[in-house]
């Protein structure tokens, strides 16, 4: 069968489209038959590679991936060959305190599909029956790989860590991202207002109709001095923050009294440059986020399956082209998801 394989981190090279044995499932696995791969910002890092961290090379990437079940481990139960299933990125223990508190994001053995282990970017892949979840029948494959890991990284950031309310306002940085277009559909869907960035002038009006309250294109203008104007002054409450160095200290200089910024990543650099006294003086929060609880995840499908959250999709390819897709996402040119599709060029 065919699947991408990362043997060593690089450019677009390090892609490979290549010929693999089908897996097979270990007794508490099921084998997928994969019908489509989301693509996140996960996977171009696993291809680059980061500085301190160690990928167990060579990998197939892909944590977000939707399928049928063709295969059963002996010791599965409750699933059947022939469901639809949809792949839980995170993989954990099971056993340890955070895992039978329901926090089996912060279990000590936690890892990432197509990061820690083997992921979906393939045409069979092997999957813990734990992580296969049922999908819907309103879901198709492709709206069924799109949006697991964005809106599961979301909700932790927004609902769990930042326990956002209704009328609270909110600052969502790099409106295409994934992970900021499911982030504005849940803080509107919890009554909060949204005032957007975008480094695009295109992507403005498709923020908008996204559901953002005002959306800011910053290579016209100063979100900071935006921001100060949509909160009023009360200030922000509550900061999205994924970008990084480029944008955090106007993060901070947003917030009013009590606010709280929440980031999940650092794609423009990793060093934070801020004047603490502002942190203290105002009661400013800086939690950190990494994906979320399974339970919630479950959550977000039913949410999804009623149309009251959508991931926004930006375009679906076939899965050999995935350094086309690798090479848009680090142009900025994408708004929402890309979606591989195995065979989808046949």
């Amino acid at each position: 069968m065919k699947a991408v394989v990362i043997r060593e981190h690089g450019d677009l090279d390090a892609l490979q489209f290549v010929d693999v044995d089908e897996p097979v499932p270990a007794p508490d696995e099921v084998l997928v038959d994969v019908r489509a791969i989301g693509l996140n910002h996960l996977d171009t890092w696993v291809r680059r590679g980061v500085p301190g961290h160690t990928f167990p090379l060579p990998i197939v990437p892909g944590c977000d991936f939707a399928g049928e079940i063709v295969g059963l481990g002996s010791a599965v139960r409750g699933l059947t060959v022939g469901q639809r299933v949809l792949a839980a990125p995170g993989t954990s223990c099971g056993l340890c305190p955070a895992c039978q508190d329901g926090d089996d994001h912060l279990c000590p053995r936690y890892g990432v599909l197509g990061e820690a282990s083997d992921g979906g970017c393939r045409e069979r892949a092997t999957l813990p029956a734990v992580n296969a979840l049922p999908i819907p029948d309103a879901l198709d494959f492709v709206t069924a790989a799109a949006f697991p890991l964005t809106f599961l990284t979301a909700w932790q950031m927004l609902v769990r860590r930042c326990a956002l309310r209704e009328g609270e306002t909110l600052l969502v940085h790099a409106a295409g991202a994934g992970v900021s277009t499911a982030a504005i559909q849940i803080a509107k869907l919890r009554g909060a207002r949204v005032i957007a960035t975008t480094g695009s002038p295109e992507k403005v009006e498709r923020a908008l109709a996204l559901g953002a309250d005002e959306v800011v294109d910053t290579t016209r203008d100063d979100f900071v001095r935006r921001a100060r104007a949509f909160a009023g002054r009360k200030g922000i409450d509550v900061v999205f923050e994924h970008v990084g160095e480029a944008t955090f200290p106007g993060s901070l200089r947003c917030l009013g009294r009590g606010g709280r910024v929440v980031t999940c990543g650092a794609t423009t650099g990793p060093v934070l440059t801020a004047d603490l006294r502002h942190v203290f003086f105002k009661n400013l929060s800086i939690l950190g986020s990494t994906m979320g609880r399974r339970g919630d995840l479950v959550r977000l499908v039913d949410l999804v399956a009623r149309g009251l959250l959508r991931p926004v999709i930006d375009r679906v390819l076939p899965l050999e082209a995935v350094r086309e897709a690798h090479a848009l996402l680090a142009e900025r040119s994408v708004f929402g998801k890309i979606v591989l599709q195995p065979g989808a060029s046949s």
